[in-house]
């Protein structure tokens, strides 16, 4: 599965969790340390609307990505940069492009990977953290697990982006075994 494909069964997943997020709960922890529920939302919604032009081609400034107001609800937000990002990664040459991030310039294709991986296990953190199911296809958490154990390097985990891996338990579900492996502790 391409990073697009994989987005295209994640960011559906990841909007429903986000609809399903009360207002009481959006001050909750998250096992994304330092990170509450809103603080998640709003950290995907600013991704999502950064890299949405650069899958497109575009820079940033040339299209807003899907943000509003501030005076807009966290989770209308999240909803509309969803929608533009997957718009944006499903858009023709998306793969193709070279994408600036913060760690240096990839191929769209790796990038899309990344995404994914980012937007699996922050899923994760807000269903688990808003008493949510969140039960992504086993193949498709298999191909993230997979890509995330050759792309994570030691330099990454510098706690910003993913912490130092944790244990999971013997037999655990694939899902565990990759937030664990992100620095996520279990619950």
């Amino acid at each position: 599965m391409e990073g697009n494909e994989q987005l295209a069964v994640i960011i559906p997943m990841l909007k429903e969790v986000a609809g399903g997020i009360a207002d009481d709960q959006l001050g909750a922890a998250t096992p994304c340390a330092a990170f509450s529920v809103a603080d998640v939302l709003e950290h995907m919604t600013g991704l999502a609307s950064g890299f949405a032009p650069m899958f497109r081609g575009e820079t940033a400034t040339e299209h807003d990505g899907g943000t509003a107001s501030a005076d807009t609800a966290p989770t209308a937000r999240f909803d509309r940069a969803m929608d533009g990002l997957l718009d944006a990664v499903q858009s023709a040459g998306a793969l193709d492009r070279t994408i600036t991030t913060p760690g240096g310039p990839l191929p769209g294709a790796v990038f899309a990977r990344l995404v994914a991986l980012d937007g699996l296990v922050h899923g994760w953190d807000l269903a688990t953290s808003t008493n949510q199911p969140w039960q992504p296809p086993e193949p498709l958490v298999a191909e993230v697990d997979a890509f995330a154990r050759e792309a994570i390097s030691p330099e990454m985990r510098d706690g910003g982006g993913f912490g130092s891996e944790q244990p999971a338990p013997d037999g655990a579900p694939t899902m565990l075994r990759l937030v664990a492996f992100t620095g996520r502790t279990l619950p």
